[in-house]
């Protein structure tokens, strides 16, 4: 919800929320249980899934997501300050949040540009702090799916001990480190996500 072209309502941007929003989707397209890719703050909504209904998660890809994104982020202010309609340069700019280290097509970063002016301020807002102020899934239940995590090892929003200490809360995990690239792990490397994500899948069923 919020984003892209789902509705924008006034309220419901809790870290549940986006998690009952999962698992509503799953029901509509009749699906057990999957194995659920999130990245960033989407990883954190996979961990919630996986910890609210664990029958229903094969397995969590966690790309750049964080153990836990609670307090305020260092650029609150700037979300806070938002107003309708949201400024397409500032969208632009929030970009530069997020060092890129690798080359990311111009039409991709248009596409995603364009998905944030889409959002209306009071989205912005409400989903940042609906994501700060819940309590870390990890810190909640134990995560019994084999999870693999990736991360970028020059990500600037994410630390390594953050990651250590996330592969280290989900005892059927695997970290994997992509040194040379950013927190956009997605943006910056699809095809080897892919074929980490192929590997893993794999796995799963051996």
């Amino acid at each position: 919800r919020g984003h892209g072209a789902a509705d924008k309502p006034a309220e419901g941007y809790a870290l549940t929320d986006f998690a009952d929003d999962v698992t509503a989707f799953m029901d509509a397209l009749e699906i057990s249980s999957a194995v659920l890719v999130g990245s960033s703050s989407g990883g954190y909504v996979a961990q919630q899934v996986a910890i609210a209904d664990p029958k229903r998660v094969n397995g969590l890809v966690l790309v750049g997501s964080p153990r836990s994104l609670h307090g305020r982020t260092a650029f609150a202010d700037e979300v806070d300050r938002l107003e309708d309609p949201v400024d397409r340069p500032w969208v632009t700019d929030s970009l530069s949040w997020f060092p890129r280290f690798h080359d990311v097509p111009d039409w991709y970063l248009e596409e995603r540009i364009d998905d944030g002016v889409r959002m209306p301020a009071h989205v912005w807002r409400s989903a940042l702090a609906g994501l700060t102020s819940a309590t870390p899934p990890v810190e909640v239940a134990t995560i019994t799916a084999p999870t693999l995590i990736i991360w970028g090892g020059r990500d600037e929003l994410l630390s390594r001990d953050d990651q250590l200490a996330l592969s280290a809360d989900i005892p059927s995990s695997l970290l994997v480190v992509y040194e040379a690239t950013g927190h956009l792990v997605l943006w910056e490397q699809p095809e080897r996500v892919a074929e980490d994500l192929s590997d893993f899948m794999e796995s799963l069923g051996r």
